[in-house]
């Protein structure tokens, strides 16, 4: 679990995703997420620009970095967790804040994992993440939920939605087509989107 420094309205994404069912990487202000909600981060790193202060744990686990460098602090939370043996990754407070720079670049963080073997999700307040590269995603349990798709990382992505009240059938979705995966609904209390080849984007808004 990488907890990224975009704050949180609530607590509720921990009582999906248990910090205690993963090593919890904190980058930079998520650390102070991390305080917030009582979680005892395994790894704090970051050039610490966005807190409001730098934590006072000392040691090993705390990977000071400095301000110019090529990767965003939770690229570096990314590569640290793969080092570490992490194939499953939930991202936390990765996406909004000031900086939609820095969303965009979460979701290039997702690329990065899935290109070294990983899964990802990324998860805020209000929506789920998920990067697809040739694989299935099964849905369950939000009928009614609003789910939009877009290529990511290729021009094209080739895809099979079942459960969903627009399917599709190995249809292609191409970047700045008239064909847009955008405000598709969940009819289905086990719904699936498949990528055949490419990558693309799931958004699922709770």
């Amino acid at each position: 679990m990488i907890i990224a420094a975009v704050p949180l309205l609530s607590g509720e994404v921990f009582k999906e995703y248990n910090p205690k069912d993963f090593v919890v990487i904190c980058a930079d202000a998520g650390y102070e997420t991390a305080q917030k909600y009582n979680i005892k981060p395994d790894y704090i790193v970051g050039d610490f620009d966005s807190a409001k202060k730098r934590p006072k744990v000392k040691g090993g686990n705390v990977h000071v970095l400095p301000v110019e460098k090529d990767v965003t602090d939770t690229m570096y939370a990314a590569m640290l967790g793969l080092e570490l043996g992490c194939r499953q990754f939930v991202i936390i407070g990765g996406v909004g804040g000031e900086r939609n720079d820095h969303t965009f670049a979460n979701y290039n963080v997702m690329v990065y994992i899935a290109n070294h073997g990983g899964f990802s999700v990324m998860v805020d307040d209000s929506s789920e993440t998920f990067l697809l590269c040739g694989k299935k995603l099964t849905i369950t349990g939000m009928r009614g939920k609003t789910v939009s798709v877009f290529p990511f990382g290729t021009n094209t992505c080739n895809l099979t939605y079942r459960g969903l009240k627009y399917p599709l059938n190995r249809q292609d979705l191409v970047v700045g087509d008239e064909l847009m995966g955008v405000s598709n609904e969940i009819i289905s209390d086990n719904a699936e989107i498949l990528v055949h080849f490419g990558c693309a984007l799931v958004i699922v808004i709770k």
